[in-house]
């Protein structure tokens, strides 16, 4: 009886472990490559493009601003006309124009619209592919929902290396170098902190 319950924790330990290392695995990838790219982002050239858009909002839409919101129709105007779909609630107004940051990965844009004339300007900054991943991996303006992923991949991670510990302990009778090399992994980061890195 006491046997067949250590068998099923045991296999319980190894499905939990593989789970979260599939789950997690496109992540780590993912992950371990920005932070080489980041930790080396001075050594990597990168090529911004600037794109730049004009237009001018139709005089009826251009009145609906004088409440200082926004209607359904101007987002919807600002789709047809630019392809783009501004965040209103982060809009910035005054009496001569409206002004929009529109941050993301990779780049930075803004937008603004004259209250007057309805002359609108956009200006979109990209920093190039490599900068669009190292934002990923910070969460720089991603969004919850990529916020969301960089908290569950983590999750999977933790189970991922904690299930991984135990199934060394487990095996580690077989395996004379397992905690040498733990230990090693362990100590290497502390002693490099200690030595190399001033606080």
């Amino acid at each position: 009886m006491k046997a067949n319950r250590k068998a099923f924790w045991v296999r319980l330990l190894h499905q939990t472990h593989w789970i979260s290392a599939a789950i997690s695995l496109v992540a780590i990838l993912l992950f371990s490559f920005t932070g080489i790219t980041l930790n080396h982002a001075a050594d990597i050239p990168s090529r911004t493009t600037i794109t730049t858009k004009e237009a001018r909002l139709p005089s009826g839409l251009l009145a609906t601003l004088e409440q200082d919101a926004a209607t359904p129709a101007i987002t919807e105007w600002f789709q047809q006309h630019l392809q783009l779909t501004p965040a209103w609630p982060n809009a910035e107004w005054d009496e001569e124009e409206v002004y929009l940051d529109l941050p993301r990965p990779g780049g930075d844009a803004w937008l603004t619209i004259h209250r007057e004339t309805g002359d609108v300007f956009y200006e979109s900054t990209s920093r190039g592919g490599i900068a669009w991943l190292n934002d990923l991996h910070k969460g720089r303006n991603t969004g919850k929902a990529w916020s969301w992923f960089i908290d569950i991949f983590a999750v999977a991670c933790l189970v991922f290396s904690i299930t991984g510990l135990i199934l060394l302990q487990l095996y580690s009778k077989n395996r004379p170098s397992t905690w040498p090399l733990v230990a090693t992994g362990t100590l290497l980061p502390v002693l490099l902190l200690l030595f190399f890195v001033h606080t």
